[in-house]
């Protein structure tokens, strides 16, 4: 029973947990989802909920108030969307290597904007959690949580990837946004610098610590020897004197 359950866990044939929310850690059902959402404690990718902008979207809110939705040219969404990519990418390179990065092209309310995050250690991703989370990114409040996925393999939509998904935007598997190999090793060049680099500095800081330390360490040692030589001085001037 126990072989059986485990196997199942997370597909179509598991009754109670939600297989989507198992595969790419959202649901279209939300709370409403006749299924159980198994939020982790703990993992190594983290979900930076609806935070990118889509085009798409930022055009139909022109017109729900109103304004006339200006199209964007695609030259300047692309270099907005990669300029996006790299400000999330350096921002939590601070605090591990990460080995897979995602932003979602999809368009349902329940994936617009979000942003995955996996970490090669899921220490590293709990001390990004706990410092992104409820920080700002250009006037808009960041909501990170952990998620339950980990194969992005499965939680990818096949047919996107091959340019053919028939259902668009509103697909329920991931449609990750293409984003450029050398973009990627170049960022992850530049991110492994800095960490380097911040490694080097506190090392450099911790040497100069330890040496002020000894440093004021000698000072109170040479003070307190020469306060005993004073007041042996005195004592033998004391002497000198009752005589």
């Amino acid at each position: 029973m126990a072989h059986h359950l485990a196997r199942i866990h997370g597909t179509e044939e598991d009754k109670v947990n939600c297989p989507f929310y198992f595969k790419i850690g959202a649901c279209r059902h939300s709370d409403r989802c006749s299924r159980l959402h198994h939020k982790p404690q703990f993992s190594q990718t983290l979900l930076v909920k609806h935070l990118y902008q889509h085009p798409v979207r930022q055009a139909e809110l022109q017109q729900a108030v109103g304004q006339p939705a200006a199209a964007i040219p695609e030259e300047q969404a692309v270099e907005e969307f990669f300029c996006f990519f790299e400000d999330m990418f350096m921002e939590f390179s601070k605090f591990g290597r990460i080995e897979e990065m995602h932003i979602v092209d999809n368009l349902g309310d329940h994936l617009i904007g979000h942003v995955y995050v996996k970490f090669s250690d899921e220490e590293d991703a709990s001390d990004a959690l706990a410092v992104m989370n409820g920080r700002y990114y250009d006037g808009r409040q960041m909501q990170v949580e952990f998620s339950p996925v980990t194969d992005f393999r499965e939680a990818r939509c096949r047919d996107y990837d091959d340019d053919v998904c028939a259902r668009g935007g509103f697909c329920n598997f991931l449609h990750s946004k293409p984003v450029p190999m050398c973009l990627i090793r170049s960022l992850e060049e530049d991110a492994e610098h800095d960490r380097e680099h911040e490694e080097r500095d506190k090392k450099h800081k911790s040497k100069k610590r330890k040496k002020d330390h000894e440093s004021r360490h000698h000072h109170r040692k040479r003070s307190r020897h020469s306060r005993s030589r004073s007041r042996d001085r005195s004592r033998s001037e004391d002497g000198r004197s009752s005589d």
